[in-house]
């Protein structure tokens, strides 16, 4: 991780694109957790579902 004071000597435009990249990232995990959470959800019902079914 980067140091604060190694942030003070970097320009203005870096540091922007810098977050810009970081904010794009930020939203492409987020999307990418959303769609494991939705597999895992999806994976769950179904196992519950198949176990419902033979517990007769």
């Amino acid at each position: 991780m980067t140091e604060t004071h190694d942030l003070e000597v970097i320009g203005d435009a870096e540091l922007v694109e810098e977050l810009s990249m970081l904010t794009t990232q930020t939203a492409r995990m987020r999307s990418r957790m959303v769609d494991i959470i939705a597999e895992l959800d999806r994976r769950r019902s179904l196992a519950t579902s198949s176990h419902a079914g033979n517990s007769w």
